[in-house]
């Protein structure tokens, strides 16, 4: 059952989105060559805490960091540890934290110093496919205009849209009811309604859309060991248009 949420419900995840995209901006800016993964997870568990949040992903279902840190292949659910930042690099940072009870979700990829114009390319594609899977979020529409609208933008950039992951609802729990493919036909689910929640994540590869995942159970990477990327909002849907929560 998708879960409406109220004004002041909206409210309530529109801080917690504030306090994830601000802890995105604290991360961004060390995000360098020389830096490991661990101390970015360490930097953004340290900030959701101080601003009176709970990381949102640690001991979830197991997972032990704060943040996923995901780097070149590595679609999501990067381990953050020991790893350290090549400049050329590409990492997807995808945070989420908990407060007054309701759930921020966002993820970003970043450069790490100067990247190559391929890479550069797929950051561009992955977040413009964001911005047209939120513009399809409006009120009347159905659930997969959402994963048409993405992936129809990637698919006329000749890249390709990874199908075994999905965005999904978000309120007091962190993954709610629908779940919301980043591909598929239009006009299909449900219809979209004032107080729905959604966490749009489109995750984009260089290659092929396939994905593997390694035997730490979590770490997923492309089959083809291609590039990907991977951005995220949390938006509410609206009489007025889609709301971005995860904003700043």
């Amino acid at each position: 059952m998708i879960i409406l949420k109220s004004d002041r419900e909206l409210e309530l995840m529109a801080a917690a989105g504030q306090l994830v995209a601000k802890t995105h901006a604290a991360v961004a800016d060390a995000i360098k060559p020389g830096i490991t993964t661990g101390s970015l997870d360490a930097l953004a568990e340290e900030y959701i805490r101080s601003h009176g949040g709970i990381p949102s992903f640690k001991g979830y279902q197991g997972f032990p960091a704060s943040i996923c840190a995901s780097i070149n292949e590595v679609v999501v659910h990067g381990i953050p540890g020991s790893q350290v930042l090549q400049a050329g690099d590409i990492i997807g940072i995808d945070i989420g934290a908990i407060l007054e009870g309701f759930h921020g979700d966002m993820a970003r990829t970043y450069p790490v110093g100067e990247i190559s114009n391929e890479a550069e390319r797929l950051l561009w594609v992955t977040q413009k496919a964001l911005e047209h899977g939120i513009s399809a979020a409006t009120v009347g529409n159905r659930l997969s205009d959402i994963g048409h609208a993405v992936q129809s933008f990637v698919e006329d950039q000749s890249l390709s849209v990874v199908r075994d992951f999905v965005g999904h609802g978000i309120g007091r729990d962190m993954h709610e009811p629908p779940q919301i493919p980043n591909f598929g036909r239009p006009g299909r689910g449900p219809r979209l309604q004032p107080g729905m929640a959604l966490a749009i994540e489109p995750m984009v590869n260089m290659g092929g859309w396939e994905v593997k995942i390694l035997s730490d159970n979590w770490t997923v990477v492309t089959a083809d060991q291609s590039l990907s990327a991977h951005f995220e909002d949390t938006i509410a849907v609206t009489e007025t248009g889609p709301r971005i929560l995860t904003k700043i």
